[in-house]
């Protein structure tokens, strides 16, 4: 992909601006697609099926030379600004982003959301035996046709709540992330008329454990004798929840382009 093709699609009106930055990056199911240039510049960079395989080396080279345009546009855009960046002390920046992360992992947000991510994988270890067990016994329910049952329903449900959990399990704590990281640094005097970008990470964040509750909600259903641990998931979560409103109480209000502005 070349600049004069970046430039050409950004420059394409349909797509809704900054649109990328606040989702979830779970593009198959999103709606706005089509009027995304973060998922135009995807579909265009990685159209060869075997440029989206990590393991493949074409997914390597197309990802370098998707970093050498970056890398060559940011140098140009530097210096139509004036900006000389070979002045900027690099180390220096790499050290206190280094810092800033550090902190930011340290946080109660982040900790309880690395916590969750943990928790989520010991209860699918843990739950290996139950899902073969539902698989039988919706079978079952298949080959004898038992009245007032839709075992293709209740499986179409526990996939979508299997994927809605996995997607969102280690999402939470990046989203997370990245708004505490983005609240220690502190938001520029210009933009102070404009919503906190830290806001809008937390938003998706939080928008990601309603989710996740709601899916896990669905696995008590499936799986009643795994009641207790699952609500210590869901306490666990809603905790969570709670001090995320609390360290970013715009969160909620925060505008996101296109999801909450698009009818």
């Amino acid at each position: 992909m070349d600049k004069e093709l970046i430039k050409k699609l950004a420059a394409n009106p349909d797509f809704i601006s900054g649109i990328y930055n606040y989702c979830d990056r779970w593009c198959e199911r999103c709606p706005f697609t089509s009027r995304c240039l973060n998922f135009a510049l995807s579909e265009e960079q990685f159209a060869d099926p075997e440029a989206r395989d990590i393991d493949n080396e074409a997914f390597w080279q197309k990802l370098t030379e998707t970093f050498q345009v970056a890398l060559d546009m940011l140098k140009e855009m530097a210096e139509q600004e004036g900006i000389d960046l070979d002045s900027l002390d690099v180390e220096e920046a790499v050290e206190e982003e280094q810092l800033i992360e550090e902190v930011a992992a340290n946080h109660e947000c982040a900790r309880a959301a690395a916590v969750y991510g943990e928790m989520v994988d010991d209860w699918f270890d843990s739950a290996e035996g139950l899902f073969e067990e539902k698989e039988n016994e919706l079978n079952l329910k298949v080959r004898l046709a038992i009245p007032n049952t839709d075992p293709f329903e209740e499986a179409a449900s526990l996939k979508d709540s299997v994927e809605i959990i996995r997607w969102y399990q280690h999402l939470i704590y990046a989203k997370i992330m990245r708004a505490i990281e983005g609240d220690l640094r502190g938001e520029p005097e210009i933009l102070d008329e404009f919503p906190r970008d830290s806001d809008g990470s937390a938003k998706v964040a939080l928008i990601a454990i309603d989710r996740s509750i709601a899916a896990w909600g669905a696995m008590r259903h499936h799986f009643p004798e795994q009641e207790d641990t699952i609500l210590d998931l869901l306490v666990h979560l809603d905790r969570l929840r709670r001090k995320i409103e609390k360290t970013f109480p715009g969160a909620r209000a925060f505008v996101r382009p296109g999801f909450d502005t698009t009818g």
